[in-house]
Order: C-alpha cells, then structure tokens, then sequence
C-alpha cells in the first residue's frame, strides 16, 4: 500500500523538537516558526508535556464516554478558570473541524432554524458541515454544497444585518482572526456590532477560535480584544500541543440532552493529560504574556522592512505580504536558513511558532529575512534598502 498523494512536501523529515527547533536525523537545526499549522503552543516536547503523556499512558490510555472520566472535570476547571468562561459547559471531541460540526449542529438544535452564515475566505475545516462553511469551493465537494450555507463579507455589517432580519440563520461563524486566508483580522467595532445583530435575531454567535485560540493572539481568545462574549467557541490545535483534541465551550444557554452529541475517542484519557499539560504550562511559563510582547516585536521589526507590506496580526499570529512568490521566499528561509513559515496564497507568508518564542529567536529570524531579501536571487530586492 501506498499514502494517498493529497499533500505538498518538503524533502525534510524532523524526527525530534526541543522547544522551538526542530532536527533531522542528521542533527541539522531548525527554528520552528509555524508550529504545524499553529498546533505547537508550548514548544516540541516540553518535559511536563511528555512527562504527562507518559505517565498517563502507562496507567490508562483509553476508555470511552461510558463511564467516570475525573480528567474531563479537571481540564474543563481549568480551561474555564484561565480563558475566564467558567460558567459555560465543555464538549471534547478529536478536532477542530468537528468542534465546528457540533458548535453548528448545536445552534440548529437550540433555534430550530438551518442556515449558517459564514464570511468570505472562511476556513473552517473539511469534514461535512464544516467544509461546505468554508469559502473554499475546490475543496467543497457536489456531496458537501448546501443552501443551508450562506457567505458574507468580512466587516460588512450592513450586509450581515440584513440576512440575520430574515430570521432564518440558526448560527453566524466567524474566526477570530482568519488564518488559512492569511492573517485577516475581523475589526472589533465589527465584532461587538456583530454580538449586537446575533442577540437581536435570536441567532447564536459562534466564534472559531481553532488557530487564534489558546494564548496565540497575546490574549486567550481572540476575540476578547473585542470584549464580546460568544455563545458558542470551538478550539482545538493548540488545545493538546499536536495530540489530536477538540472542544466546544458553550454558553450557560443551552440546555444538554443525553445523545445529542457524541464522540467515541473525544475527551480519552491521554488526551485530556495532554490538554491538562498544555494549561499547566501556559500558566506557570506566562506564555500568553509571552506571546504578546513577542508578537509585538516582531510585527515592529517587520513593519520596518520596506519590501514588505500588509504586516498585520495579533500576538503570534502574524501575517505579511511580499511583491512575489511567498512560496519562494519560504523555500529559500527554510533550505538557506533552515526556519519554517507558512504561507497563505501566492504571497503572504504566515508566522504560527510556539507562544514560549524569545526575542532572540525572533531576531535572528529578522536578521535572515533581511538577508534573503536583499540577494540578487529575489525579484523583490530594493537595492536602496539593502547594506549587504
């Protein structure tokens, strides 16, 4: 048997993390600066992490939701007590496409109503209900098209208001920054405006906070900048450091029936250890504070590179345009100065690393992409710009 051939490769294979790096089998150092899509939230391989992995795994890895699971009860303290929710429940699922299944089918129930709004450049996942919410239509398969699924555009509220009038929307998604689209950022007077519209219609807002969740954007969610409270969240990568986790947090509002929602694995043993962890050493290492006085550093220093634009983001979350291919720019950062990035469409690169980042290790990713960018190599050069 063979993989399926859906992914576009790298010819690198990092076989151990530390923190921030990671390594090849040749022992070749790189600084990572996207974490695996923003999943890497207290660096690879913390010794707490792996410490609370092994030992839970060495007593129970697994049993399902039929019986007591204590963990669930500590993780759901926990995550209320420092994203400051404690008084909404928690569903724990396997990922944060079916977080925003159950957020979605969750809304539907409460209203009785079956359309969801969503915005333009959207991405919230690729199972069913999730991808069709997604404004992505080469990943929207015949099978996942609905009329149930409608799309906006982002800080457009006056169009927003008009199709919440119609009564028909069960539930408005809306990320709480727009990474897959590259780093967009939904104003807060939108945000606050949109609260307003929700609670006017009787629709449930909620807000997916799968990549800018978890301390990412200097605060827990994002859209606490804002000061709205929805009522309905969903996160997961960063939730479990790269163990597969998910999770609905939901207002005091809704009321829970036995089997409305269900997982076989969501919520296991190992993985609520990992979850536990994870809010552990957000806590005792300040990584959210961490993650914003960095993240203001760096998006400074980029702002002060002239061939770059549209620097934008929030925390760690950081996005910037280039005049050119950003896969290029990427490539030559990841084989000539051996650190990762992401990217989003032909050029904006994305910057995701673990919240425990230093100064130091965000200056020297400065200094490389100023050395990259004042080669000859790149068609981006501003000679006037460039010492070297």
């Amino acid at each position: 048997m063979k993989l399926f051939d859906v992914y576009s490769l790298y010819e690198i294979e990092p076989v151990r993390g530390s923190g921030s790096y990671v390594y090849t089998s040749d022992g070749t150092e790189y600084l990572d600066l996207y974490g695996g899509h923003a999943v890497i939230s207290i660096g690879h391989a913390h010794p707490r992490y792996t410490e609370a992995i092994a030992g839970q795994v060495s007593r129970l890895g697994f049993y399902s939701n039929s019986v007591e699971n204590s963990l669930q009860h500590i993780l759901a303290e926990k995550l209320g007590r420092l994203s400051g929710y404690d008084d909404y429940s928690l569903f724990l699922c396997n990922s944060g496409a079916e977080a925003n299944e159950n957020a979605m089918k969750l809304a539907s129930f409460h209203t009785g109503r079956s359309k969801i709004l969503a915005f333009d450049k959207a991405f919230h996942g690729r199972t069913s209900g999730a991808v069709a919410a997604t404004d992505n239509p080469s990943i929207v398969s015949p099978f996942n098209r609905t009329d149930h699924i409608e799309f906006a555009p982002l800080n457009a509220a006056d169009i927003v208001e008009q199709k919440l009038r119609s009564g028909e929307f069960a539930a408005v998604i809306i990320e709480g920054i727009q990474g897959v689209a590259g780093i967009r950022m939904a104003d807060d007077g939108f945000m606050r405006r949109l609260r307003e519209l929700t609670r006017e219609t009787d629709t449930m807002l909620i807000v997916d906070e799968i990549q800018s969740g978890y301390g990412r954007s200097g605060r827990f969610f994002a859209h606490q900048y804002s000061g709205i409270r929805p009522d309905i969240i969903t996160c997961a990568k960063g939730i479990a450091n790269g163990f597969p986790m998910g999770a609905v947090l939901i207002s005091p509002e809704f009321e829970a029936r036995k089997g409305m929602l269900g997982t076989t694995f969501g919520g296991n043993h190992l993985a609520c250890a990992a979850a536990i962890a994870v809010l552990d050493v957000m806590e005792s290492e300040n990584l959210i504070d961490n993650a914003h006085t960095v993240g203001e550093y760096l998006l400074d220093e980029l702002r002060q590179i002239p061939q770059l634009a549209g620097v934008r983001g929030r925390g760690l979350m950081i996005g910037f345009d280039i005049d050119g291919a950003a896969a290029d720019l990427r490539r030559r950062l990841l084989f000539e100065k051996h650190i990762f990035t992401g990217g989003a469409g032909t050029h904006t690169v994305r910057l995701l690393p673990a919240l425990g980042l230093s100064k130091e290790q965000a200056s020297a990713f400065i200094k490389a992409l100023k050395e990259i960018l004042c080669t000859h190599l790149l068609p981006y050069r501003i000679l006037a710009h460039c010492t070297t």
